[in-house]
């Protein structure tokens, strides 16, 4: 499977917005990292995880469900992007 990077990079963007909105106010989002620990950082718990899940399943129209959803993916912005871009969309059966 081919990955486009601008694609991935657009999606790293989305992220970044939503991350700072919802979780570090205080933060401008060209100042959040891409490869930045969110987990090991404190950003995100257990319900934030599920809170980026549930965004990620309607920004980007993907479904989870039939997917690994290891917390590895989600450990940065750039692995949810990477997540993101390989993810199965809703259309596809």
């Amino acid at each position: 499977m081919t990955i486009n990077k601008g694609a991935e990079l657009n999606h790293e963007l989305a992220i970044k917005q939503f991350i700072v909105e919802e979780f570090l106010p205080d933060v401008r989002a060209d100042g959040l990292a891409s490869d930045y620990d969110l987990i090991g950082g404190g950003v995100l718990d257990s319900l934030g995880l599920l809170k980026v899940i549930a965004w990620l399943e309607h920004r980007f129209e993907i479904s989870a469900d039939d997917i690994d959803l290891a917390p590895e993916s989600f450990r940065s912005v750039s692995t949810i992007a990477e997540f993101v871009a390989v993810a199965p969309d809703r259309g596809r059966e």
